[in-house]
C-alpha cells in the first residue's frame, strides 16, 4: 500500500476508515424520524461532509503480537450525529497476505445509523501505477452530479465503467462509486495486476457490496527517500455507497448493545518469496 509520514495527515484519505459512513453527505444534512441533523462540512468545495468521522482520530492500541495489531476509537456523541460507538480495527498478517476486522458496537441508547468503508490506496513494488491492470467485479455505477452525490444507477455493460475485463490505470480517471460487486465464496474480489504477472487482489466479505475507485494524479507518492507527486490507485471496498443517510441503501441500524463484524483483506499473487 501507498504509505506516508506518521507526522503527516494522511493524503487523500490514505489508510483511513471510513465510519459511521464512508465517501459523502449531500450538504452534510440528513433527517431521520422529522429530526433534521447538520454534519460539520469536511468537503468544503464541494459543500458535503466526507468519510464520516474517524479520518483523524488518534487510534489506541488494544493487543498486539507478532502477526497482527487491534486498534480502538470511539465515536462520541456530537452535532450531526449525536451517538456513540465503539469501534475496533484488527491488522492481521496471515499466510494469504493481510486481513482486516471491523467490529462496531452501538455504545448509546438508542438505535444508531452506521456504514463502513476503508481507503487503502494499493500498488505493486517499484511499478508506476498507472501501468498496472485494474479489474473490478461491479456491474453498476453510481451516477453523480457534479458535487459527486448520487443521483441514479446505471449497469455498466457497454460503458467505460465496465471493468470487470480490467483496463489500465493511466487510462482512468475517477472518483467513482460502483455498485453489485460481485460476491462468490463470501467475498468480492478487485484486483491490480502488473506487465510481469505480479497480482494483488483487495477482497471484502458480502457486507461489501459497493466500491469505490479513485486514481488521483496528484498523490504524493514515495519512492526511496524521494517523494513526488504521481498517479495512485485507492480501491474502497464500503457496506453503503454516498449518501447512505438519506437513501437509506446499505444502512444498518445498530440496536444498542449491538455489534456488527466487517471483513476485507489484501491477498498477494506471483510474488517471489
Amino acid at each position: 500500500m501507498e504509505g506516508f509520514a506518521a507526522d503527516r495527515v494522511p493524503p487523500l484519505g490514505a489508510g483511513t476508515v471510513l465510519v459511521p459512513w464512508p465517501n459523502r453527505i449531500r450538504d452534510g444534512i440528513w433527517t431521520h424520524g422529522g429530526v433534521r441533523h447538520l454534519l460539520a462540512i469536511t468537503e468544503p468545495v464541494l459543500m458535503n461532509a466526507i468519510h464520516g468521522l474517524l479520518a483523524v482520530t488518534a487510534y489506541r492500541p488494544a493487543a498486539q503480537s507478532a502477526e497482527s495489531v487491534t486498534l480502538l476509537a470511539t465515536v462520541y456523541p456530537q452535532v450531526g450525529y449525536p451517538y456513540q460507538l465503539d469501534t475496533t480495527v484488527t491488522y492481521t498478517l496471515t499466510a494469504d497476505g493481510l486481513a482486516v476486522t471491523h467490529t462496531i458496537s452501538n455504545a448509546g441508547g438508542d438505535d444508531a445509523p452506521v456504514a463502513l468503508g476503508t481507503h487503502p490506496y494499493l500498488k505493486i513494488g517499484d511499478v508506476p501505477t498507472e501501468d498496472l491492470v485494474l479489474t473490478l467485479a461491479a456491474t453498476s455505477h453510481i451516477d453523480v452530479d457534479h458535487r459527486l452525490n448520487p443521483i441514479g444507477e446505471t449497469p455498466v455493460a457497454g460503458t467505460r465503467f465496465d471493468l470487470r475485463a480490467g483496463a489500465r490505470v493511466g487510462d482512468l480517471d475517477l472518483d467513482d462509486g460502483f455498485g453489485g460487486v460481485i460476491s462468490q465464496d463470501g467475498r468480492g474480489e478487485h484486483s491490480l495486476t502488473a506487465p510481469d504477472g505480479r497480482r494483488v487482489t483487495l477482497w471484502g466479505d458480502d457486507n461489501m457490496a459497493d466500491v469505490q475507485v479513485f486514481t488521483p494524479r496528484i498523490f504524493p507518492v514515495r519512492t526511496g527517500d524521494t517523494t513526488r507527486l504521481g498517479q495512485a490507485v485507492a480501491i474502497e471496498p464500503m457496506t453503503a455507497p454516498a449518501d447512505a443517510f438519506n437513501s437509506g441503501r446499505g444502512l444498518r441500524w445498530l440496536a444498542p448493545g449491538e455489534e456488527w463484524v466487517v471483513r476485507w483483506g489484501i491477498a498477494p499473487a506471483g510474488f517471489a518469496d
